[in-house]
């Protein structure tokens, strides 16, 4: 009975190794599936997150205009805004350009008539007067001239420089071969500025390009003219000699 004992379990050992090889394969069977079904989760994820980036960068794109047309805006009002403050006394400033002038040329004129009066025949006493005339002149202009500083306003003296109709008013043409065609050659009238606009453009004349014939036409003309002054001059001179005789 032993014997036959020890038989039936030899039959029934290899069973039980047969049932554990099968156990194993269907365990590595459902292994695989899961780490297929894990690849495919994996892929559908990855892929829907592309779909979404690409569909965040359109509203990404309208969000980054909108900022940088908001920082323009704001840009553009707060430039606005500093101009119209530095700009605000531009009429004001404007209105008071011809009293500025008129200063300048009534001191010029003081300055001329000072100069013809003879002090030893003085017997008016317009000396002392002119004197204190131009003094309260140039006083006043230079007052003037630092209150137009203070606030911004600069005179400029465009001599020389290259005509530019921004700035300056061209009044009447000089020909003349020995400068640069459009160069400014002479100052009528100084232009103002307020910080970097022309709120009274400078009136002068300027080179005009002319062929050596009218150059020397133009020469002999400036010639004569200073003979005839030279002539006139002297003419009154005499004059003055005869009456006081």
């Amino acid at each position: 009975m032993r014997l036959r004992g020890l038989l039936l379990l030899d039959k029934e050992s290899p069973k039980t190794g047969n049932d554990d090889s099968k156990a194993e394969t269907t365990n590595m069977s459902e292994d695989a599936k899961a780490s297929d079904q894990a690849e495919k989760s994996s892929s559908n994820s990855e892929s829907q997150k592309q779909g979404r980036t690409f569909e965040d960068e359109p509203r990404r794109d309208r969000v980054l205009r909108s900022y940088v047309e908001m920082e323009n805006v704001m840009d553009r009002t707060r430039r606005e805004a500093e101009n119209s403050k530095k700009f605000a006394i531009q009429n004001f400033a404007k209105s008071l350009l011809d009293v500025a002038d008129n200063l300048g040329r009534a001191s010029s004129v003081v300055k001329e008539s000072f100069s013809k009066i003879d002090a030893s025949n003085d017997t008016a006493g317009a000396v002392p007067l002119l004197k204190t005339l131009l003094e309260g002149v140039e006083m006043t202009e230079k007052q003037l001239a630092e209150v137009f500083k203070k606030y911004g306003v600069e005179k400029y003296d465009p001599l020389n420089e290259q005509f530019n109709p921004h700035r300056h008013n061209a009044v009447f043409q000089i020909p003349d071969g020995s400068k640069a065609p459009g160069t400014v050659a002479a100052v009528l009238k100084a232009g103002y500025m307020l910080y970097d606009r022309v709120i009274g453009p400078a009136e002068v004349g300027v080179i005009q390009e002319v062929d050596n014939s009218q150059a020397e036409q133009v020469l002999e003309l400036y010639k004569i003219l200073e003979l005839v002054c030279q002539v006139g001059s002297e003419a009154a001179a005499a004059r003055g000699v005869e009456l006081r005789s």
